[in-house]
C-alpha cells in the first residue's frame, strides 16, 4: 500500500486565487453529510451508540468516528490526483485492514469525542477541498483502488470523501431502522 503520512490536508495545495465554484460545491456537499451524520450520532441512545451495524459488526460509534478518520487519508489520496499523479498500491485488502485496525482501537469512543473529530476533520476536509482549482478537480490519473482507472480527482472526491458519510448515515439509519 503507498505510505500514507498524516499530514494537515489544507497545506497542500493552498493557493490565492478564489475559490472555484465547483470545488465550493464539493466541500459544501461534504460538510452537508457530515452534519447529517453529526446530527443523527448526537440523537443516539448510549445503547443505540453501541449497537453494531449488521453486515459490518462495527459498533455504530466507532462507525461515526471512522469517518472523520478516513476523511485527511481521502483528502491526501485526493491530492494526489490532483497534482497528476497515480494512486499505486492502495487496495481494497489494505482498506479493510485499516477499518479494521481502527475498530478496534476505537471500539470504546465516545460520543463526544467522535462528534469533535468528526467536526474537526471534516472541516479540515472542507478547507483542502476549497483549495482545488478546476484544473485540479479534472485532472486524472490512474487510481489503484479502482483496478487503475484513470479517473479524475473530482470523481474520487464524490466517491469518497463527499460520499462517506452519506454512505454509513443509510446504513446506521437502516440498522436502527429509522
Amino acid at each position: 500500500m503507498t505510505s500514507v503520512a498524516s499530514q494537515d490536508p489544507t497545506t497542500r495545495l493552498e493557493r490565492s486565487a478564489p475559490v472555484s465554484a465547483r470545488a465550493n460545491a464539493l466541500a459544501e456537499r461534504l460538510e452537508q453529510g457530515a452534519r447529517a451524520l453529526a446530527a443523527l450520532a448526537s440523537s443516539l441512545t448510549e445503547i443505540e451508540w453501541q449497537t453494531p451495524i449488521p453486515k459490518d459488526g462495527r459498533k455504530i460509534g466507532v462507525v461515526v468516528h471512522h469517518v472523520g478518520n478516513m476523511y485527511p487519508i481521502e483528502i491526501q489520496l485526493a491530492q494526489t490526483l490532483a497534482g497528476g499523479q497515480p494512486i499505486a498500491g492502495v487496495t481494497w485488502d489494505a482498506v479493510h485492514e485499516i477499518n479494521a485496525g481502527h475498530a478496534k482501537e476505537f471500539d470504546a469512543v465516545t460520543k463526544d469525542a467522535a462528534l469533535d473529530f468528526l467536526q474537526r476533520n471534516s472541516a479540515a476536509a472542507a478547507a483542502a477541498i476549497r483549495t482545488l482549482s478546476d484544473a485540479d478537480l479534472d485532472r486524472a490519473a490512474p487510481v489503484s483502488l479502482n483496478s487503475d482507472a484513470p479517473l479524475t480527482c473530482q470523481f474520487f472526491l464524490e466517491d469518497h470523501a463527499v460520499r462517506h458519510s452519506y454512505h454509513h448515515l443509510a446504513r446506521i439509519q437502516a440498522a436502527l431502522k429509522r
